[in-house]
């Protein structure tokens, strides 16, 4: 495994932000088996059960909030990290109609501190933002959203992170400028927008498959608010292979990538939480459903990426189709539930062998 994206990780020292997250526990347990040294900075335990205590990596961490400046800084400039991929973030949409507060601070303020602790510590060449394709103005439109599009956001999560996206632009713009890479400062900078990312392992309140599992385990039906809502589904290992290859091409010196990225599935993985559902229920018989579309607070009903450009510029591709990423994913849980058994090293031995047969870039 440490020979995957050209070698780059081994032996690199990489500083990730929202560790015990539930992409953020996938991108700890990848980088520490391609002999990375990594040292995760978050909250502590974000959901019972939690996908990173589960595997309880050997790995440094700090339990402290992005939104203490002094501290993130400091501990930043202790480690001296290569490269600083930051994915902590206050990520529900429910939750931030509750504490819009919080995610305005978290999400913006946390982000322009990571930033800064960048801009003191000289070690760092390359920093990967972790954003969302709900930063876009979303008009319910058909065609995808290319990266040029403007931002938006009518949820204040949606909004918070739209915002993100201009404060990344900015610092690209004013002190990571890459007609100045190699004379005045020598980080490059990225920001990947992914779409509805499932697997195992997330056990989020108000998201669609932790709320499914969690019923099912108790034999009990789900409630679902929005089955014709339509989202671009991937499993949570396909972006994370876009941010660790996008990484790789930063820490090489790549220009270009100073950029931002739309990573998301191809159009067949666009369906319905409808279609979710229904597939779903063919992996684990215990699945029940009952819709409830009373009054909700406002989600999109339409959300599309156009990833053209990561798949023509970095020569990037998903590996699993949707309906393998929902068995792969459901049965994650159900083997969780049922046995015992936790299949993230099996899930990540299999995506990788995957990627090696239809010779993506990274896995070569």
């Amino acid at each position: 495994m440490q020979n995957l994206f050209n070698g780059i990780y081994k032996g690199k020292k990489v500083f990730l932000t929202g560790h015990t997250g539930f992409k953020g526990s996938w991108m700890a347990l990848w980088l520490l088996r391609m002999g990375a040294e990594v040292k995760g900075y978050s909250l502590g335990r974000v959901s019972v059960p939690d996908h990173y205590g589960i595997l309880a990596p050997d790995m440094c961490f700090v339990e402290a909030d992005i939104r203490d400046g002094s501290k993130l800084a400091d501990e930043v400039l202790k480690f001296k990290p290569d490269i600083v991929v930051h994915m902590a973030a206050q990520p529900l949409v429910k939750y931030s109609y509750s504490y819009p507060l919080e995610t305005f601070q978290t999400n913006i303020i946390g982000s322009v501190n990571v930033l800064e602790a960048v801009r003191r510590c000289s070690s760092v060449r390359a920093v990967v933002n972790i954003a969302t394709d709900k930063c876009y103005e979303n008009r319910e439109q058909a065609m995808g959203y290319i990266e040029t599009d403007p931002m938006g956001g009518y949820d204040p999560y949606s909004a918070s992170k739209g915002c993100v996206e201009l404060v990344v632009s900015s610092y690209r713009r004013s002190f990571f400028n890459i007609d100045k890479y190699g004379k005045e400062h020598n980080v490059l900078l990225a920001s990947c927008r992914a779409g509805n990312v499932i697997g195992g392992g997330d056990w989020a309140e108000d998201r669609l498959i932790p709320d499914v599992v969690r019923a099912a385990s108790k034999n009990e039906p789900v409630f679902i608010r929005s089955p014709h809502a339509t989202r671009p589904w991937q499993h949570v290992l396909e972006p994370l292979s876009g941010y660790l290859l996008i990484g790789q091409k930063l820490l090489e010196g790549d220009k270009a990538v100073s950029d931002v990225w739309n990573l998301g599935p191809d159009k067949k993985s666009n369906i319905s939480v409808e279609k979710v559902l229904y597939r779903a229920m063919k992996c684990w018989d215990a699945i029940g459903v009952r819709i409830d579309e009373s009054h909700h607070p406002h989600e999109a009903g339409l959300l599309m990426l156009d990833c053209t450009r990561a798949k023509t510029k970095l020569n990037w591709n998903g590996v699993w189709a949707v309906d393998k990423t929902i068995a792969k994913t459901i049965n994650w849980y159900k083997q969780y539930y049922l046995n015992k058994k936790v299949l993230s090293i099996t899930d990540l031995n299999e995506y990788i062998l995957d990627a090696k047969n239809k010779k993506l870039v990274w896995a070569a």
